[in-house]
């Protein structure tokens, strides 16, 4: 499912690796336990720039950086890269909301959690 029939990664697999990216440096941060913590971000909004292709075996890294930061609201760019080159491959933007994990409803983006997503402002 990962490659397509001309021979690169399918382009759904894009927002896959975008989601995947976000998701563990939440993680790594102690912004996010996936099981426990009483909110969550949910993606609201994705797009992609593709500029070439991803090829598999090759490994996929990202980088990522805050375009915005709302009051509940926080706009990603997601660079991905092909092995060891330099120039992006897709360019992603991902656009996640502040949920109470039972109600859904948007909370605001607390000082401590603002404070470390301030360090990936653009």
């Amino acid at each position: 499912m990962d490659v397509d029939i001309y021979g690169h990664v399918n382009n759904v697999q894009y927002l896959s690796f975008f989601d995947t990216a976000v998701n563990a440096w939440y993680v790594g941060k102690g912004l996010l336990d996936p099981v426990k913590s009483s909110e969550i971000f949910l993606v609201v909004e994705t797009g992609c720039h593709y500029f070439a292709e991803l090829t598999f075996p090759s490994m996929v890294s990202a980088g990522l950086r805050i375009e915005k930061l709302g009051s509940s609201s926080v706009v990603f760019t997601v660079g991905l890269f092909s092995g060891e080159q330099s120039d992006t491959a897709a360019l992603g933007r991902f656009v996640h909301v502040l949920v109470d994990r039972e109600t859904r409803r948007p909370v605001p983006i607390g000082d401590a959690k603002r404070e470390v997503l301030s360090g990936l402002l653009a």
